[in-house]
């Protein structure tokens, strides 16, 4: 049923664009959920190689070219981060047939900073010895802006854009603002985008200085690298990836994946990596009292879940802590790796195909599990299907996100 503890409408995601190491379209995500292809190895971009005495990072890299959209003229213009959210939010755009929509109603938030930093690195040791022949597009291109830019020039969406930069919460605090946007009468339709880290070798290697990446242990066996919520896990594993998701208010009369019944965000006052349980308890309280649910009531999470050791450890806190020890959980980022600014909005992403396709998909290297007496989805999908799904996401900087997800029923659908 429809949310009915507080005066907030419900609200709705009818539309879905994805890419990951997959592939484009929600097709090829379902395919990496689900399937047991490997999509780890060695990061080859350019501006992403270690020296020659040092192991390479291990990632996932998109397989392809993103799809040509925009104009020749402007394409070649556009970063990996820009061409990427262009084809994602095409696939989301169709699905939620906006073209009916009056553009003045309609509203784009992309969730990420820095989202061009490997192609500003590349660019920077070219011009280094030739400044006057710097492209004048570098004056915008580098303004995070710049993404959601390129999005308004591709689709009729007049109503506003903004970027939000909440470093890994970016994907789900962009769609909790999206979110409020709509409640508030402010747009029709909210697109919630979670655009592409596309991180340099810099990113990559003071991440791994911190101790947050994951180290060279696995340089030799990639496919075991990215271990969330294992006894051996040492680090995240970086994956490229990108979502949008269209939220609009509930319509009986649409087709939709679920209801985005409650939502919360909250700061703990920590300036680096340090995890908060008792700001992630809050925000998840706070997000269960706005959907009219317990936390008794959660049959399936799907955690930050990253791999880093305190991460982990802090996560599990959180959810003894709440109570929900019969929920099932897994771990999506050790399948699609994590995408940082994407990785809330992918992974939400995956929480709605899960719902729809009434199963889980598998935890990849968890065994041993850094907790056993948790519920832990296995190497294989798990039949379940899904009625009230608790979502969390954290980011550096102490910035927490907790979001609460509900299936559609007979009632929501005609």
């Amino acid at each position: 049923m429809p949310n009915q503890h507080n005066n907030n409408p419900p609200l709705a995601v009818t539309g879905i664009g994805a890419a990951c190491g997959a592939g484009f379209g929600k097709a090829a995500l379902k395919g990496a959920l689900f399937g047991s292809r490997n999509l780890f190895s060695y990061l080859e971009r350019p501006g992403r190689q270690s020296g020659a005495s040092e192991a390479p990072f291990i990632g996932i890299e998109l397989p392809e070219a993103p799809p040509t959209i925009l104009p020749q003229r402007i394409d070649r213009t556009v970063g990996l981060s820009g061409r990427v959210a262009v084809s994602v939010l095409d696939e989301a755009w169709h699905e939620a047939n906006l073209d009916g929509i009056d553009p003045k109603r309609i509203g784009l938030i992309v969730g990420g900073a820095g989202l061009n930093s490997r192609e500003q690195a590349i660019a920077a040791t070219s011009y280094s010895e030739r400044p006057a022949f710097i492209p004048p597009r570098y004056g915008h291109v580098f303004l995070d802006t710049d993404v959601g830019a390129i999005c308004t020039s591709a689709f009729p969406i007049r109503g506003f854009c903004r970027t939000v930069g909440a470093a890994s919460a970016s994907g789900l605090v962009a769609t909790l603002q999206a979110m409020q946007a709509v409640r508030c009468g402010q747009v029709d339709v909210c697109i919630a985008l979670g655009a592409l880290q596309d991180l340099s070798l810099f990113d990559l290697q003071s991440m791994r200085a911190m101790g947050a990446m994951g180290s060279e242990r696995y340089s030799a066996a990639p496919r075991k690298a990215s271990r969330p919520m294992s006894q051996d896990h040492d680090g995240f594993i970086y994956g490229e990836a990108c979502a949008a998701l269209v939220i609009e208010r509930l319509d009986t009369k649409r087709q939709h994946y679920g209801i985005l019944a409650g939502g919360a965000q909250s700061v703990d006052g920590n300036r680096g990596p340090e995890p908060n349980s008792e700001a992630q308890q809050k925000v998840a309280h706070t997000a269960l009292q706005q959907a009219g649910l317990q936390a008794g009531d959660i049959d399936y999470v799907n955690g930050h879940a990253t791999g880093t050791p305190l991460g982990d450890k802090t996560e599990l806190e959180t959810y003894k802590e709440l109570g929900l020890n019969k929920a099932w959980i897994n771990t999506t980022k050790s399948i699609l790796g994590h995408g940082l600014s994407s990785a809330g909005a992918i992974e939400l992403a995956a929480v709605f195909l899960q719902m729809r396709e009434g199963q889980l998909h598998p935890c990849n290297n968890i065994d041993p599990a850094l907790d056993p007496t948790l519920k832990w989805v296995g190497s294989a999908p798990q039949p379940h299907k899904i009625q009230n799904a608790l979502k969390f996401s954290f980011g550096f900087g102490g910035i927490n996100t907790a979001l609460v997800l509900k299936a559609p029923s007979s009632e929501d659908l005609a």
